[in-house]
């Protein structure tokens, strides 16, 4: 049982396989693979289905249409550290739906900032006027 966040998976949950890395690598590079590739099954794991749910509804690349999350690591030259990486990143995305994010109280205008608005209003409202024909008075 793999224990890196909040919430607990257990190894045989996760199916980890060993690939060939790609990019440039030299002459160890086809013969080693170091690569990691992850697949872990939302819909057959052990999580409540709350959180199925919320992960489901993630709208990630990693995530397929099958519910199925695919991690590719390959940035390390060993493969325990790849295997490392893969996990840690499928539980940081699991543990991101732990948490719900707060809802966002919506700030109300200040009262000097409503009265610079209504100041402003009447003033564009004065220049316009002030545009107007006006007929002089003739002079007597």
């Amino acid at each position: 049982m793999a224990a890196f966040g909040k919430i607990d998976i257990p190894d045989h949950e996760v199916e980890i396989k060993a690939i060939r890395a790609q990019g440039a690598g030299g002459q160890n590079v086809n013969k080693v693979s170091s690569a990691v590739h992850l697949r872990f099954d939302i819909t057959a794991s052990s999580l409540s289905n709350i959180h199925k749910e919320r992960l489901l509804k993630l709208h990630d690349q990693r995530i397929t249409r099958e519910g199925v999350i695919v991690i590719k690591a390959q940035q390390y030259r060993s493969q325990e550290k790849n295997r490392e990486e893969a996990l840690r990143r499928l539980h940081e995305l699991v543990d991101s739906i732990v948490e719900l994010p707060r809802k966002r109280k919506p700030t109300r205008p200040t009262v000097k900032s409503q009265k610079k608005r209504l100041d402003s209003k009447t003033h564009k409202g004065q220049i316009k006027i002030m545009r107007k024909k006006w007929v002089s008075e003739p002079m007597s």
